[in-house]
Order: structure tokens, then C-alpha cells, then sequence
């Protein structure tokens, strides 16, 4: 099994910041992509920025110059340095991990999320 741990939410003011962390434990092999995504009240789940293992970054359009994705390989963790805060930016947030287990066989593991609010 793959357990990952969501941490970091919480309610800041309109341009304050947040650091979400997500820690994978469990039968890992390896760890391709990691991504955060969020979901806001009735819009669907969007990609919020993504770090393959090679490093490479991509961010929504939204996000870009505010938001940070960063991942320690030894330690199975991705995060994401939430900076200059709108309250547009209030949603769930989720880790997606792409996950090579012993199987050999790569496989889509989610978070369970966690609430960032931002009040104006």
C-alpha cells in the first residue's frame, strides 16, 4: 500500500502564505510525477503545478509567479510554497503522486486533501 499525508492548510489573509507538504510512505519503487491539483465548489478538479522527476515545473497560468513546486526525493515529498495569497485561490487542494511500485507496474495515487481558504 501507498499512504500519503497532506499537511500545510489553513485560512490566511489575501496575500499571506502557505506551504503544503506531501509525504508518500508505503511500497515505492520510485516516484515519477508529482502534481498538485485543487478543487473549488462546484468547478472541477485543475492542475495546479506539477514537478516531473527530472525537475522540470509547469504551473497553471494562474498561479504562476506566486506559487512554487518543489520535491525531495529522499524523502518522498513534494511541495508547494503558496505565496501573495487571493482569495480566488481558496479550494481543496490534492497531491497526486505517479507512483512506480515493486510490481513494476505505475499507478495514480491521490491525497486526501486539504482546505487553504483566503479571506479578503
Amino acid at each position: 500500500q501507498v499512504q500519503l499525508v497532506e499537511s500545510g492548510g489553513g485560512l490566511v489573509q489575501a496575500g499571506g502564505s502557505l506551504r503544503l507538504s506531501c509525504a508518500a510512505s508505503g511500497s515505492i519503487a520510485s516516484i515519477n510525477t508529482m502534481g498538485w491539483y485543487r478543487q473549488a465548489p462546484g468547478k472541477q478538479r485543475e492542475l495546479v503545478a506539477s514537478i516531473s522527476s527530472g525537475g522540470s515545473t509547469d504551473y497553471a497560468e494562474s498561479v504562476k509567479g506566486r506559487f512554487t513546486i518543489s520535491r525531495d526525493n529522499a524523502k518522498n515529498t513534494v511541495n508547494l510554497q503558496m505565496n501573495s495569497l487571493k482569495p480566488e485561490d481558496t479550494a481543496v487542494y490534492y497531491c497526486r503522486l505517479r507512483v512506480r511500485q515493486y510490481d513494476g507496474i505505475q499507478y495514480i495515487h491521490w491525497g486526501q486533501g486539504t482546505q487553504v481558504t483566503v479571506s479578503s
